[in-house]
């Protein structure tokens, strides 16, 4: 493995660990989506930025992404908490303005600018070791400064956070009882999500992350029986995956970030069949002994992990 292979296993591995722990706590909710949604209204906040500031700064564009996933979380939020429209309704009616939006302001006022908006969606990680700052008269490069950065913040968060996590992921009202502000601990959760989201999409691309914050998360699930065991696994799933496909994007002359994504669907789909307890293998081996057919799998593990 080159130095150049080196860097785009990790900047993908800390990526993916910022991302499969917040992802653990987003599928334990119910809110798998709202990473895809916010990775995609990125776009307006790109195009808002150039506006402003003439250029293509990779900070402030940063910021602006931000900015507008930020927006997109508490649109959504708003309307889920109405009561008018349902959950997935709030994310279906956010996501397409905000992008629309964005796909407006690129034809009306930089369609003769190139913002690089095809590595937003589908990211070339490839570049990432070529894109460096200097540090000291070093040259490192930005996208593993910045997952880095990602991952050592988000790591801080749920250790600092623990207990409010946990207990507003299983039990809302008994920590609404115990003094817990839910909501503030809700919104504090969604606007980090939208701040990860945002960080790696020069290099990342919409999709990879989108892959790391729900595939890891939905593979543990099947596997584990306590959180914390839960988030463990996903963070490996993640280092894995970016291991596996990177190594598979080499061999076959490919796609980086997707043979990364393929290879996260294809470790849970080792998981769905074999997992020791939820395993779709076990469930035919019971009922074929039982003589009854196979039981169909029951709610998702967020049950199984409130030992955590």
């Amino acid at each position: 493995m080159t130095a150049d292979d080196l860097v785009i296993v990790l900047t993908a591995g800390l990526l993916a660990t910022a991302c499969a722990l917040l992802g653990t706590f987003l599928v334990l909710r119910g809110r798998a989506l709202l990473p895809d949604a916010v990775s995609h209204a990125v776009l307006p906040g790109i195009v808002g930025v150039y506006l402003v500031t003439g250029g293509r700064n990779t900070i402030a564009m940063l910021l602006g992404a931000t900015l507008f996933g930020v927006v997109c979380v508490l649109a959504f939020q708003a309307l889920r908490r109405s009561g008018i429209v349902a959950s997935d309704a709030a994310i279906a009616l956010v996501f397409p303005a905000l992008f629309s939006l964005g796909v407006l302001g690129v034809s009306r006022y930089t369609s003769g600018v190139h913002l690089d908006l095809d590595s937003t969606i589908y990211g070339e990680l490839t570049f990432a070791p070529l894109r460096t700052l200097d540090l000291g008269g070093t040259q490192v490069p930005r996208s593993l400064l910045i997952t880095g950065a990602a991952a050592v913040v988000v790591l801080a968060v749920v250790v600092l956070f623990w207990r409010p996590l946990v207990l507003t992921s299983f039990d809302p009202e008994f920590a609404e009882a115990t003094g817990v502000r839910v909501r503030l601990v809700e919104r504090g959760l969604l606007v980090l999500v939208a701040a990860v989201a945002v960080t790696a999409f020069e290099s990342i691309g919409a999709i990879l992350v989108v892959t790391f914050f729900v595939v890891p998360a939905a593979t543990a699930q099947l596997v584990a029986r306590r959180l914390d065991s839960m988030l463990g696994i996903a963070v490996a799933v993640g280092w894995v995956s970016a291991l596996l496909g990177q190594r598979a994007a080499v061999r076959l002359d490919s796609s980086v970030a997707g043979s990364i994504g393929l290879a996260a669907v294809g470790l849970f789909a080792l998981a769905l069949v074999f997992a020791p307890r939820r395993g779709l293998w076990r469930r035919w081996r019971g009922g074929r002994r039982r003589g009854t057919p196979a039981r169909r799998p029951g709610p998702t593990a967020g049950s199984a992990t409130r030992g955590g």
